[in-house]
């Protein structure tokens, strides 16, 4: 790992970014330009930058620890097609950026955030996302139909002990937002240790 005072690490991300970028390679169009909500450390946006030579990468966090260390590991990774991180607050009426971007990533915020940034996620995304664009969300789920782990219902506990407002969040709830945004969940993809891969995009329109 490079040496630099500004630098976070998250074992968390270091363990599933490759399971991550093989799910985009396979979602996604060769190319694209894509905003990352809560980009935490950096090392996400690093590694799907790298492995996705055909996007321009663009990560976002609302901290200034956060983007100090995104922007300590771009410097490090030299990657042309990686932004310079951007302060974006995702429960924010407007955000700082264009709309028209092919994709929208962000990993494991919704639970350890207020259930207004799961709305605002999805409002966001219907603004700013191309048409036939995607929003794919990354971290556990409460699935209806399905028995929960025991490791995330232990996960979820400790979340909720810390903050009540946080918590893991129920599928068909997620799913329920999205639609109230005027966004639709298009699929969803098992990824190791119990977490999913949600992908939204924008829901037909109503015939007239």
């Amino acid at each position: 790992m490079p040496s630099d005072d500004t630098l976070r690490h998250s074992p968390a991300a270091e363990r599933n970014r490759q399971a991550l970028l093989e799910a985009l390679v396979q979602l996604l169009p060769p190319q694209g330009s894509a905003l990352e909500i809560a980009s935490g450390t950096g090392q996400h946006a690093v590694h799907f930058a790298a492995g996705l030579p055909g996007w321009s990468w663009q990560p976002s966090d609302p901290d200034p620890g956060a983007l100090a260390s995104i922007a300590a590991w771009s410097a490090h990774s030299r990657l042309h097609n990686l932004r310079a991180p951007l302060q974006l607050d995702v429960t924010a009426a407007q955000w700082p950026v264009e709309p028209g971007w092919t994709a929208m990533f962000c990993a494991n915020l919704l639970h350890i955030a207020p259930w207004a940034a799961c709305l605002g996620l999805m409002a966001g995304a219907a603004r700013n996302l191309a048409p036939g664009g995607l929003l794919l969300t990354y971290g556990p789920y409460l699935v209806d139909d399905a028995p929960t782990a025991p490791s995330n219902l232990a996960f979820d506990a400790d979340l909720r002990g810390r903050d009540p407002a946080w918590g893991l969040r129920r599928l068909a709830d997620v799913a329920q937002a999205a639609v109230t945004a005027g966004m639709v969940l298009r699929d969803r993809l098992s990824m190791p240790a119990n977490n999913l891969l949600l992908v939204f995009t924008h829901a037909p329109a109503t015939p007239a």
